[in-house]
């Protein structure tokens, strides 16, 4: 399997496109945003014109008011997708920047058991405040750890200790399902430089602050998504409601959108530079032909 793996604005999905063309391979995504069918522009999806230059797998394939998409979902679905492809005599390649889906289709994941949906649904119906507040009565180290105001997290958090008996982290360290030590993966994580990048961000981001209004629009208008969906929360959507909702002019939507995937570029910088194997090639090229020959030897070792 090939992995191609950088931070937002790298040029994975042009390598991925790439590989894919010289080598009948077919792009898996593991862009967590990516996933959504209701934000092509603002996620940098890849196009329709490039999504029918070679096969693409699980991009744009879940509703927006799918709450209970997760990253254990995500992971077998790869999984699948790995599996068709390989036994279509193609090259599976996995593209993409969220660190948390690789290392949960590499590693495993947490047998955290199934939660009563009666259950999380009282959960997540509490004020964070207050379920934070009942979290540090029942696993005070999670309490700690977490961001207060961290919704997603908080109510999770409580969910497993209280539907299970057990905290959260104690499940976590067990892992099952990982593919890591069944497959060969063949890994090229994209490294480029800050200022280039950052570059790259501020320009495709003043682009879409105005491409993608009207799938903003659509978004907000959709009343069966809930206000505190993941997808609500993905990078540049909050800066792009406030100005479809003319609470912010095109300037400040930008300044703010392009500083946020700065901040989100620096994270998966951290993660990349420090958590995948040690034999998984970095490069800090730049440019796409070199990419592709770079990945061309990785892929005959």
């Amino acid at each position: 399997m090939a992995l191609i793996a950088g931070p937002t604005a790298s040029g994975k999905s042009a390598l991925a496109l790439a590989v894919a063309n010289a080598h009948d391979g077919v792009v898996i995504n593991a862009d967590s945003a990516q996933v959504y069918a209701d934000l092509r522009i603002i996620t940098a999806r890849p196009s329709s014109e490039e999504e029918a230059s070679a096969p693409h797998r699980l991009f744009g394939h879940v509703d927006a008011a799918d709450a209970t998409y997760s990253t254990a979902r995500w992971a077998a679905e790869a999984t699948q997708a790995i599996c068709d492809t390989l036994a279509e005599g193609k090259l599976p390649i996995l593209v993409g920047g969220t660190g948390l889906y690789i290392r949960t289709l590499l590693d495993g994941i947490a047998p955290v058991p199934a939660i009563d949906p009666d259950l999380r649904e009282q959960v997540r119906a509490l004020p964070v405040a207050e379920a934070h507040a009942a979290l540090a009565l029942l696993d005070p180290q999670a309490a700690e750890r977490l961001n207060a105001a961290d919704t997603t997290r908080v109510a999770r958090a409580l969910e497993v200790v209280r539907g299970t008996g057990r905290r959260l982290a104690d499940w976590q360290t067990e892992r099952v399902g990982g593919i890591g030590e069944t497959i060969d993966v063949r890994a090229l994580i994209l490294i480029p430089d800050r200022d280039w990048l950052n570059a790259r961000i501020d320009q495709r981001f003043a682009e879409m602050a105005d491409t993608s209004r009207d799938e903003i629009a659509a978004l907000l208008a959709r009343a069966d998504i809930a206000w505190d969906a993941p997808i609500r929360r993905a990078i540049g959507v909050p800066e792009i409601a406030a100005l479809v909702r003319d609470e912010i002019d095109i300037a400040t939507a930008i300044a703010a959108g392009s500083l946020a995937t700065r901040r989100y570029a620096k994270r998966q910088y951290t993660w990349l530079r420090h958590q995948p194997p040690a034999a998984w090639t970095r490069t800090e090229t730049l440019d796409l032909p070199t990419r592709l020959q770079q990945f061309e030897t990785i892929l005959l070792k």
